[in-house]
């Protein structure tokens, strides 16, 4: 285990939970019933009442059969080896960066997650441990943009400290990076152009809970509808979410009992999925609006338990993927079951050949149908394509 993660998140995790009122704002709203995504149905009978001919399935990246419970491909940053993969459904690895037996032409190390761009031809990633945040073109397999200073965290503009979740937006004014720059208790909004800090939220060097003004260590800054995005506070064991000026549209606080929450999402359906980055690890959906648990993930014992779980996201076909760090392992867990139906890695065998992984601490996923280094595909079709985010 690295010594600068582990020791950052059990130093982040032994400050005091704060508590913060959930916001009186949609207390008693119901959930919402459509996809946030908005996919198009389809009738699938004739005007005279025959069926339809089933479409065919439409496989992932360079996958040679359809996967009943992973509906494409799966890219995975493996931090302490790394690197960054794609694997398919049929657990072949079919792209990785760097390539076998290269170097990177910028310094790279300990990937912590890994992001596809608007047009999947571009992958972002924060190093976390390093200090830096890095935009790889997927064809050339080359760092194109770089915002830190690796290996030397800083709060003054140009660095980084301890930075969590990078995100690259295509906005009408110039691509837009935004990253949760943990230690410096803040979410940053760079231009890509001219790297300068466009907004920020939260105020650097200063650990409270008290949205809009403050944060108590965000780890989260996921893309929301309508130019939102939902901040995860690590000391305030909640997820807020804020609208485009950054303005609390409500919190959402996470079970008792559980601690440590990274990296909270929307399902598809409009709900709050999350992971415990704890051992033994959990993962909870809830309803942002009433608060009720709806289904959740934990075992403390046995293959099934997690340990320190940091990202876990719904699939379009609502099986839900998940990086078990310390475990060495990415699942695909059946909500219905709640059973692991696929496993890429080794139960707690770290390696590098394939079919191993060391520290998987972040995954993206490829759907199918999408082939990734095209600079024309259309910007959506990701799990997080909301409208006016500029996925």
């Amino acid at each position: 285990m690295n010594a600068f993660r582990p020791a950052s998140r059990r130093l982040l995790a032994a400050v005091g939970l704060l508590s913060l009122a959930l916001s009186a704002c949609g207390l008693n709203q119901a959930a919402p019933s459509k996809p946030l995504t908005h996919p198009k149905t389809h009738n699938r009978t004739t005007s005279h009442g025959q069926p339809k001919a089933t479409p065919p399935v439409k496989l992932g990246w360079k996958s040679h059969h359809a996967n009943p419970y992973l509906p494409g491909d799966l890219m995975i940053a493996d931090s302490f080896n790394s690197r960054i993969l794609i694997v398919t459904p049929g657990k072949r690895i079919v792209w990785q960066f760097p390539s076998p037996g290269t170097t990177p032409n910028q310094p790279f190390t300990e990937p912590d997650d890994a992001f596809f761009g608007p047009h999947f031809n571009e992958i972002i990633t924060n190093e976390e441990n390093f200090q830096t945040i890095a935009i790889i073109n997927f064809n050339s397999k080359k760092i194109v943009w770089e915002y830190g200073h690796h290996g030397v965290p800083g709060s003054l503009p140009g660095y980084l400290n301890t930075p969590d979740d990078a995100f690259l937006y295509s906005k009408p004014g110039g691509d837009v990076v935004t990253v949760a720059d943990i230690v410096n208790q803040r979410i940053l909004f760079i231009n890509r152009n001219t790297k300068q800090i466009i907004k920020q939220y939260g105020q650097t060097d200063v650990q409270a809970v008290n949205p809009p003004t403050t944060y108590g260590a965000p780890n989260g800054d996921f893309p929301a509808p309508n130019g939102g995005t939902l901040i995860t506070q690590i000391n305030g064991n909640d997820a807020v979410l804020v609208n485009k000026t950054g303005q609390v549209v409500w919190t959402l606080h996470f079970p008792a009992g559980l601690s440590y929450p990274s990296d909270a999402n929307f399902t598809p359906h409009g709900n709050v999925i999350v992971a415990f980055y704890t051992k033994p690890g959990a993962i909870v959906k809830m309803n942002p609006h009433t608060g009720q648990v709806l289904w959740e993930y934990r075992y403390t014992s046995g293959s099934a338990a997690l340990n320190h779980p940091s990202l876990a996201v719904e699939l379009p076909n609502g099986m839900i993927a998940l990086n078990d760090d310390r475990n060495d392992r990415v699942l695909i867990i059946d909500p219905k079951t709640n059973k692991i139906v696929w496993q890429y890695g080794h139960t707690g065998v770290p390696g590098s050949a394939p079919g191993y992984l060391n520290i998987p601490d972040g995954i993206d996923f490829l759907p199918a149908g999408i082939t990734p280094g095209n600079p024309k595909n259309p910007i959506g079709h990701h799990l997080w394509s909301y409208p006016g985010n500029g996925y």
